[in-house]
């Protein structure tokens, strides 16, 4: 029995969620659809290039929970679900999901993307566990803050190694599976990395070091 770590956006998923909500956002009247969008694609596009500011980002993204209530932004994500990821789900990732449970192999999902979006994707894979950037709650509402360290290329280490001392789950034999070149760290730190739709720049690396490379599509 081993960890199983997997990325979200992109690698068991075939979108990004966290842009995806942005443009969900847009499409519903929620946010000014030509200025939000176009931040929306900045920001994106610097995540790609790898000199994403995440802390502006955050700001950015977790500023429109803050402005409407929970209940309402419940009621967006069911349709967020039904329009933007249901379609996106992947059989081929779900049947890898399930064969390192067939093995009693423990499943996390760490991502950058914030809980609020994130978690009711990961529960449609029947996975419990998950680690993502975590906004500020105050009186069941979003304050628009980042509670604790972005769960962000090194950030994820630090969210993992919290999460190993605190249930006890060791990194011995573990598996990563993700997309991105910022991803590295977490994909150096696990004895089987697996590159999954990787970017140009993680496809080169995962040839030269000779990681397996996958496409779930």
């Amino acid at each position: 029995m081993a960890l199983a770590i997997f990325d979200l956006d992109k690698t068991l998923i075939g979108g990004d969620s966290d842009f995806l909500w942005g443009e969900f956002m847009s499409e519903i009247g929620a946010v000014d659809k030509d200025s939000y969008q176009a931040k929306n694609q900045y920001f994106f596009d610097q995540y790609a290039l790898g000199s994403l500011d995440i802390n502006e980002y955050l700001e950015f993204c977790l500023k429109p929970l803050s402005q409407n209530t929970r209940k309402t932004l419940d009621v967006w994500h069911q349709r967020f679900m039904s329009e933007k990821i249901e379609n996106i789900l992947l059989p081929k990732a779900q049947a890898v999901v399930d064969g390192h449970k067939a093995k009693g192999d423990t499943i996390l999902v760490i991502t950058a993307t914030n809980s609020f979006v994130t978690a009711p994707i990961v529960q449609r894979y029947g996975i419990e566990n998950l680690l993502a950037t975590n906004p500020e709650i105050n009186n069941g509402e979003f304050t628009g803050r980042v509670l604790g360290e972005p769960c962000f290329q090194t950030g994820k280490i630090t969210h993992l190694n919290h999460w190993l001392k605190k249930t006890g789950e060791e990194l011995a034999g573990a598996y990563f599976y993700s997309d991105s070149h910022n991803d590295l760290p977490m994909l150096e730190l696990v004895d089987h990395p697996v590159v999954v739709h990787g970017d140009e720049t993680l496809q080169k690396i995962a040839k030269e070091r000779g990681w397996p490379s996958l496409d779930w599509h």
